[in-house]
């Protein structure tokens, strides 16, 4: 079977458990994904499978993506992701792969996302940089302050934290606790937050450190 899955960002809620205790969790629609192509260590070097979630209009595919839908004789999809494929599992192309299959209550995963964009943004939001005094005469308040040196080297050092753009980026969140599995509804509750906003696509897979097993 596949170690990972697309899925979609739903937004926030609560769960109770029966000693009332709140869990705030992050409600995501993951699958089905239908296998779109497999790839071998003959062909490809390593073995994976193509997976496709979100069903898409054929019309608006480009014409490549559609050729490669019609080879698979598959429906089109707005997402395409490779995932790895256990050794001992088998699955052919137009499989569909439920979140049930994957992944249990209490089993850590890692979620990838991209988190939202906040544009471009000064170093007091984007590095938490203290701000200047705001006294008369003031000319720092909310400045990055000194970048780099007169003579020598005379010239900025990389990785000096500027301003800049900020989000956006592709952000993994690991270890997070799996609270709830609705196989009715394709519904995976995650203990906490994930990246992205709602609507936005993440990737969930089984948790590739997690964390050790606690002593009785």
């Amino acid at each position: 079977m596949v170690k990972l899955l697309i899925g979609k960002k739903l937004g926030m809620s609560q769960v109770f458990d029966t000693t009332g205790v709140v869990t705030p969790v992050t409600v995501l629609e993951v699958g089905p994904c239908t296998v779109v192509q497999l790839k071998d260590e003959v062909t490809d070097g390593y073995r994976a499978a193509q997976i496709g979630f979100d069903p898409q209009k054929p019309q608006r595919v480009k014409k490549p993506q559609s050729g490669h839908y019609k080879k698979a004789g598959t429906g089109t999809f707005r997402v395409l992701r490779e995932a790895p494929v256990a050794d001992d599992s088998e699955i052919s192309v137009g499989d569909e792969v439920a979140v049930a299959d994957v992944f249990e209550v209490g089993a850590y995963v890692d979620v990838i996302g991209t988190t939202k964009g906040r544009g471009f943004q000064g170093t007091v939001r984007r590095w938490g940089f203290s701000r200047g005094p705001e006294s008369h005469g003031s000319k720092n308040v909310r400045e990055p302050g000194s970048t780099g040196m007169h003579t020598y080297p005379g010239r900025v050092f990389k990785g000096k934290k500027m301003p800049g753009q900020m989000g956006n980026r592709r952000k993994t969140v690991k270890n997070i606790v799996v609270v709830q599995v609705d196989a009715d509804r394709n519904r995976l509750l995650l203990r906490g937050a994930v990246p992205g906003p709602a609507g936005g696509y993440v990737c969930v897979r089984a948790a590739k450190t997690p964390p050790p097993a606690k002593k009785a």
